[in-house]
């Protein structure tokens, strides 16, 4: 019995409590596991376990050593994964998480276009507009907006959006064009999201320019915004990304672009970086590309 597999064999009595169903787990007979947990106790010099005739449990030293030894093994067995990875192909349920807006207008044409390409990957997609623990809740990829907090996932920067204000041709050509952020409170304003009475516009790069504006509708919602924007009603202040196509196509226009704030970034973000699966580095590698072409994100 080799190093690797006395360790699994230790690993495998220790969190089975019994030789026999150690043994089990690792396909051995249960002096086999016996001859292997002694072997590994022999070469260490010390005990790993408080053996009675029912039971064996872990000492002090052996819980230590657990620990250590389950890394090792996961260690090795993600490197084994990322060698065979270069060379096979992306299998798998991929599951991703994105905010609701960026997700229905970006990452679904990308996200279809790469099934297409890799036949043999599912996807289960959660756009939520809150932040998703990726590990806690079984995610293998978001899609992040904004200043990362340190968290020890990898991250790729694919984009940036900005935050602007708009209005329709046929409202500003009726009501002005405001010129600084100031003129703001002379405008009809409309809110998207639930703030308080008074809702502060933050300007400038360091965001120092505040200017504070009493919404006339207030809504709970993107889409409901921009409708009301887009029929000349008002200004609102959105992402970039949520009003890209109306900007495109000229349904809206965006002003006081000298006055906005410094850009927020987009990245793609995965656990275990090159140790990834094959299916999280294929879809990160496929998604960066068609997310840093797509113009408004730039």
């Amino acid at each position: 019995m080799d190093r690797l597999q006395s360790l699994e064999v230790f690993i495998a009595v220790a969190e089975t409590e019994s030789f026999a169903e150690g043994a089990r787990r690792m396909g051995l007979s249960a002096p086999s596991a016996t001859r292997g947990v002694n072997a590994l106790e022999t070469r260490l010099g010390t005990r790993l376990f408080d053996r009675t005739t029912r039971r064996v449990r872990l000492n002090e030293v052996g819980k230590m050593y657990l620990e250590d030894a389950r890394l090792i093994v996961a260690q090795l067995q993600a490197a084994d994964d990322a060698a065979a990875g270069a060379t096979t192909n992306p299998v798998g349920e991929l599951r991703l998480t994105c905010s609701n807006e960026f997700g229905r207008i970006y990452v679904t044409p990308i996200l279809t276009e790469f099934l297409d390409t890799f036949p043999d990957v599912s996807a289960d997609v959660v756009m939520v507009d809150r932040v998703v623990n990726l590990i806690e809740e079984g995610f293998d990829v978001a899609v992040r907006i904004g200043s990362l907090p340190s968290s020890g996932l990898t991250a790729v920067r694919v984009g940036s959006v900005r935050r602007v204000v708009c209005g329709a041709p046929a409202y500003l050509e009726r009501f002005g064009r405001p010129e600084t952020p100031a003129d703001l409170t002379g405008h009809q304003i409309v809110a998207a999201a639930p703030v308080s009475p008074t809702t502060e516009w933050r300007f400038g790069r360091d965001q120092s320019n505040i200017v504070r504006l009493k919404p006339r509708l207030r809504v709970n919602s993107i889409a409901a915004a921009r409708a009301a924007v887009i029929q000349g009603w008002g200004l609102t202040r959105v992402l970039s990304y949520q009003v890209g196509p109306e900007l495109q196509d000229g349904r809206l226009q965006s002003i006081l672009e000298g006055f906005e704030p410094e850009p927020l970034p987009i990245h793609l973000v995965f656990v275990e970086g090159r140790r990834a699966p094959a299916k999280v580095r294929a879809f990160v590698d496929f998604a960066k590309e068609r997310l840093r072409d797509i113009r408004v994100l730039r």
